[in-house]
Formats: C-alpha cells, structure tokens, sequence
C-alpha cells in the first residue's frame, strides 16, 4: 500500500507549484507570447511529478533509468520549463529568452534543443504515441522506469489519442500513466468543448481497457496519492488519471478567462497576478 504524504512533503510541493506559476506568468509576459492560462491549469501536477515523485538526475538527464515525462499538450511549456529550471536542467536567466530567436526555449518542447525535454510536442494527439513507444523500450530493454504522459482534454478529440489508447491496453502496458488535465477549455472558447462532448470521459477510456481515475488536479494530497500508486501499482493495464483543474489556476486575472489560452499577461497587471501566487510578490525572473 503506498503511504501518505507528509505535510512537509505536501508544503515542499506547494511551494514549488507556486514558484511554477509565477515563473510561468513572468516570462509569457517578459516574451509578449505563449499559452499562460494551459500552463497554470498543469502546474500542480508537474510539480508532485518533478519535485516529488519521478526519478531524474538533472546533472544527467540521459541517464537510461530516469522516469520519463512527456508533455503532449505542449503550448504548456513554459510550466515544464520552470520545472526544468527549478530542477537544475539549466540557468533560471535562460527563461528570459523564451520563444526568441536562437534560444533553446522555443514556443513548444523541442527533445534536440531543451536539456531535460523527452519529446518533440505540439502536434496535438500525437504524444501518447510517443509515450506508448517509450514505455515499449522499457519493457524491451528491461528498465524499470515509468513514463508519464500530459494529454489537454480538448486534445482528446484527436482520433490518434484513442488508436493510442487502444494500443496501450492491448499491450497491458501497465509502467505507462497518461494524466488528463481537464480544465474544460479548448483554445479561446469555454465550458463544453467545440468539437463534441467529452463525457463520459471516465467511462471511454475505461472502455478502452485502461485503469481508470479521476482526481482533483490541485488537491496536492489526492495528487500525491494518486500518482504515487499509478508509478507504483502493477494491474496488468495502462493507467488514465482525469485531472479536474481550472484553466489558469491561481491568480484571478487569467482563471477560466478564454482571452488567456494564448495571450500573456500585460504587463501593468503582472504585479497584482503575482502578489495572489506569493504574499511577498516576489518576482523569481528578476534576481535570476
């Protein structure tokens, strides 16, 4: 049975969830671009991932038993960034250069460019196929990694999520975990999503013969919980776990508000957004 967190372990992630938000909101504004809403809704389970429960060594980030993580919903970047950069992958100045020309830190993950990153990504639909080549190599090889893979919801309406879906349970791929950020958006539009109704969600992939769950994606217990029994737990089938979360999570200025799927903060609101994420408003770009 796998133990609870500790507080300390719950405070330490909090923290760390904070410091990805505002990082998050410091250099989408900082770059004039990127997607700050998707990236808020994600911080929280990056953070139990990166700073509690995968095992990775940022000083070798080849290293061939590190627990992979694969962020298919990738115009969510700029949060695996923060989570690299806290991690020790590379210099927290390098978020100054997010999507600049000639940074490593472009719009979406790039594997050839971003120490730390395992997947090419932004083509909706097509990282759990990655994913599910990944945990094949495991099995393959006999490496006892996990790999974790972040779908949107609104992702979900790409045919290849389900052919990969199907695929993963034929295989009884049970070291591969897919987390589902529902936070109910899909670009600019909100509530039900525009290309078909997601629901049962919980029921499709339970269909397609996966091990299925449903948390609250920032209740930082459940999430620990939840994770660490899908890394840990051998079922014989691949795992699904639906992650209720609030498009830009943490600051009024960018909660459920459409305008900011892919607009960043301007800059006169920034210091208000930041001072809800930490009392002090402590801006972590700038001493950086």
């Amino acid at each position: 049975m796998t133990e609870p967190a500790s507080t300390d372990d719950i405070r330490s992630v909090a923290e760390k969830a904070m410091r990805l938000r505002t990082l998050v909101l410091e250099m989408t504004t900082l770059a004039g671009s990127g997607h700050p809403g998707p990236s808020l809704s994600a911080a929280d389970v990056i953070a139990v991932l990166y700073f509690h429960l995968m095992r990775h060594r940022p000083e070798e980030p080849g290293w061939p038993e590190r627990d992979r993580f694969i962020l298919s919903k990738g115009h969510a970047a700029p949060a695996l960034y923060a989570a690299l950069t806290l991690s020790g992958y590379f210099p927290a100045a390098e978020l100054r250069t997010l999507r600049r020309i000639g940074s490593r830190l472009p719009g979406f993950p790039d594997m050839t460019l971003t120490p730390g990153v395992e997947a090419s990504s932004g083509s909706l639909g097509q990282g759990l196929s990655f994913g599910i080549g990944v945990a094949l190599a495991a099995r393959v090889t006999g490496r006892d990694y996990h790999t974790f893979v972040m779908v949107g919801d609104g992702e979900c309406n790409a045919g290849q999520i389900w052919e990969a879906a199907i695929n993963a349970a034929t295989w009884n791929l049970d070291t591969l975990t897919v987390i589902v950020d529902r936070n109910d958006h899909e670009r600019e539009t909100s509530g039900s999503l525009p290309y078909g109704p997601m629901e049962p969600m919980a029921d499709k992939w339970e269909a397609f013969g996966w091990d299925t769950h449903e948390v609250d994606g920032h209740d930082l217990p459940a999430l620990l919980a939840e994770l660490t029994d899908a890394r840990d737990s051998r079922t014989g089938r691949p795992k699904v776990i639906i992650a209720r979360t609030v498009r830009g999570k943490g600051t009024r200025h960018v909660a459920d508000n459409p305008e900011y799927h892919m607009r960043p903060l301007p800059p006169e609101l920034l210091d208000a957004a930041i001072a809800e994420l930490n009392p002090a408003g402590e801006r972590y770009l700038e001493r950086a």
